[in-house]
């Protein structure tokens, strides 16, 4: 019976991702929803994104987390569109899901927005289990995570089209083997796209901003 019932709910969620995705693809908007554990640095890259692409493209925002508006206070300061979801009023859910997410995008008017992005609650398992109406799904992975984490939550990996390597500032710094890092994203997603940048110094950013515009189209 609880089987049935999740599968109730995944197959009434991804109806509303399909509506969704055509919904933003029909007014010029494309979705990308960001996926990582706590602390990858998912909201420094929506604010980077925004200052690298100031002028250009027009972006908006749809904020997840459980409790506070802590991350969206800070995007709100770059002037663009945004809508918090916080999950603990009715739960405290580990991610998103699409209705709450058109319910978002919804009070945007989308006909002025290029660009969306969903801030996903941080964690590595639940978010990928539910899709959000999105485009692309990217996963961020911090270097201090280790290189082992690809192969101990395949699942986000495997759902992303592109994993960004944030945090590439402490190479020297840590004991890590980029290589091997990079070796297990392949090995779970032999298609992921793989960008390797630092929030803090900016270095990268461009490849990632180059993939986003590519896609605009």
């Amino acid at each position: 019976m609880q089987i049935k019932i999740l599968k109730k709910v995944l197959a009434a969620n991804d109806r509303v991702a399909d509506d969704s995705r055509k919904h933003y693809s029909d007014n010029g908007v494309l979705a990308i929803n960001l996926m990582s554990s706590p602390g990858s640095g998912k909201t420094t890259l929506i604010e980077k994104t925004i200052q690298a692409l100031k002028g250009k493209k027009r972006i908006g925002v749809v904020e997840g987390d459980i409790e506070t508006s802590l991350d969206a206070d800070k995007i709100a300061k770059h002037g663009v569109p945004i809508v918090s979801i916080n999950t603990g009023p009715f739960g405290g859910a580990c991610h998103l899901e699409a209705a709450w997410i058109r319910q978002a995008a919804d009070q945007m008017d989308l006909k002025e927005i290029d660009l969306l992005f969903v801030e996903n609650i941080g964690n590595m398992v639940c978010p990928a289990e539910f899709d959000t109406g999105s485009h692309f799904n990217v996963a961020v992975l911090s270097t201090p995570e280790g290189e082992d984490k690809p192969l101990k939550y395949p699942l986000l990996f495997n759902t992303s089209q592109v994993v960004v390597i944030n945090k590439c500032d402490l190479l020297g710094v840590l004991d890590l083997d980029l290589d091997l890092m990079k070796e297990n994203i392949k090995k779970v997603n032999p298609k992921a796209v793989i960008i390797e940048l630092s929030t803090k110094t900016g270095e990268g950013l461009d490849k990632w901003t180059d993939w986003l515009l590519k896609e605009l189209g």
